[in-house]
């Protein structure tokens, strides 16, 4: 999609243009996940050679790389060596660079995934930050907890196929997730829950349970009572990302909250 390397079939547009589009180039920045970097460079330095890279003029530059410097809150330390930066503050010069020509779209590849909880929240801010002026951030992350916080729509890949795709909220609001507080737990309660359930976890009186449809939530206190055990608490619990993502693997990679056949990539 950036460029870097050719398709092997099928077809794609950035931006309503054809890839390799120069107009749609200009208006897209990329991070990669292994940024590389001279480091003997200033962070200043380093952005004027990224900016020359871009085509953008000396009065471009001289009004660009102040205000992604500020923008990733690198303002101040633009005279330092990147070699002497953090790994936060490199991770954070990379999207400077990227952020240079001031693209509508950016595509950003594992930008979290080699730093530390500080690290993460500042690069996450800066994500949120961009979704709320209105850019289209394109996020590439094994670490789904962290696209949880970040994205509205997702995609989940396995072995190169699209899986399922949507809306983040709706994705997670089709599973029906219950937490059931029991005390006296039986075989046979749990043989009946288990019958109900896509997946049962039992951790002490906790049971948590994925419905297979919602209607069930109501049989499930019938259940305890004719086991003979007490019920202490039956709450719904909001399903993660990454429950999704394991069920979606272990059910064989269907298209499960997919508005279309799985795709092949």
């Amino acid at each position: 999609l950036v460029g870097l390397l050719f398709p092997t079939s099928g077809t794609a547009k950035i931006l309503g243009r054809p890839l390799g589009d120069l107009e749609a180039r200009r208006k897209t920045g990329f991070l990669p996940e292994n940024f590389r970097y001279q480091d003997w460079l200033t962070g200043e330095e380093l952005l004027s050679f990224h900016a020359s890279l871009y085509g953008l003029s000396a009065q471009d530059k001289k009004r660009r790389i102040p205000a992604v410097l500020e923008q990733v809150g690198l303002s101040g330390k633009e005279r330092q060596r990147v070699g002497t930066y953090s790994k936060g503050m490199q991770q954070r010069i990379g999207l400077a660079c990227a952020l240079l020509p001031d693209p509508e779209l950016v595509f950003l590849d594992e930008p979290t995934s080699a730093l530390d909880p500080l690290g993460r929240r500042e690069v996450r801010q800066i994500i949120l930050d961009l979704r709320r002026r209105g850019k289209t951030v394109f996020l590439n992350s094994h670490l789904l907890s962290e696209v949880e916080m970040i994205c509205d729509q997702v995609a989940i890949i396995h072995k190169g196929r699209i899986i399922s795709t949507g809306v983040l909220e709706e994705m997670l609001s089709g599973a029906v997730e219950v937490e059931v507080q029991v005390e006296a737990q039986t075989p046979q309660m749990l043989s009946e829950f288990s019958e109900l359930s896509r997946k049962m976890t039992v951790d002490g009186s906790r049971i948590r349970l994925s419905l297979n449809d919602r209607k069930d939530v109501g049989s499930l206190a019938g259940i305890v009572v004719r086991n003979g055990g007490r019920l202490f608490s039956l709450k719904a619990v909001q399903g993660s990302l990454e429950d999704l993502f394991i069920d979606l693997i272990q059910e064989g990679g269907g298209n499960h909250h997919a508005g279309h056949n799985p795709t092949n990539l």
